[in-house]
């Protein structure tokens, strides 16, 4: 998840599709087996140049596997975001080398559930947010918290909604 901000979103999915393929578990499915997306023991020991074979860059690859072993070997603590205020595990996950805004924040959307995150950080966004309302002028820090404040709890939704429609305007999902 902390992998799409810098490049487009489709080359964001591709690059976690290659993630899971390479390290994710195998389930059943139909028409075969589908790979999951990997948990922290399964990339703990990824190697940085196999990595960059599947796209990640050093310091993402770097990040990665940094974070996995935190996790895998009882480091970093997942379980304590969950008991944080938004602010405040933002902060936290921001302290970690290679984690920025957008990470921080769609780790609290995406892996803690919180529906009311809308990732601030997210320039894609704010700019499918800014066309959608109409607005001639991109959305300041100001003007975005007032909309989203409007919207509590349901600023992560928007997102989504905002993300699936642009996939599906590219063709990467068909929605």
């Amino acid at each position: 998840m902390i992998f799409q901000q810098p490049v487009s979103l489709t080359v964001g999915i591709h690059l976690l599709n290659r993630l899971a393929a390479e390290y994710g578990p195998d389930f059943p499915g139909s028409p075969g087996p589908v790979a999951a997306f990997p948990r922290a023991v399964d990339l703990a020991g990824a190697d940085q140049e196999n990595l960059r074979h599947l796209g990640f860059s050093r310091s993402k690859g770097r990040t990665l596997v940094d974070l996995a072993q935190g996790v895998a070997q009882g480091r970093l603590d997942l379980e304590k975001l969950e008991t944080m205020a938004d602010d405040q595990a933002v902060k936290s996950l921001m302290a970690l080398r290679g984690i920025g805004r957008w990470s921080a924040e769609y780790v609290l959307l995406r892996g803690l559930g919180r529906w009311q995150v809308f990732p601030e950080g997210d320039m894609g966004a704010r700019k499918r947010l800014q066309t959608w309302l109409e607005r001639p002028e991109p959305l300041d820090d100001q003007e975005l918290h007032d909309l989203l404040a409007r919207w509590r709890p349901f600023g992560g939704l928007v997102y989504f909604h905002l993300l699936l429609s642009h996939l599906a305007e590219e063709g990467v999902f068909a929605g």
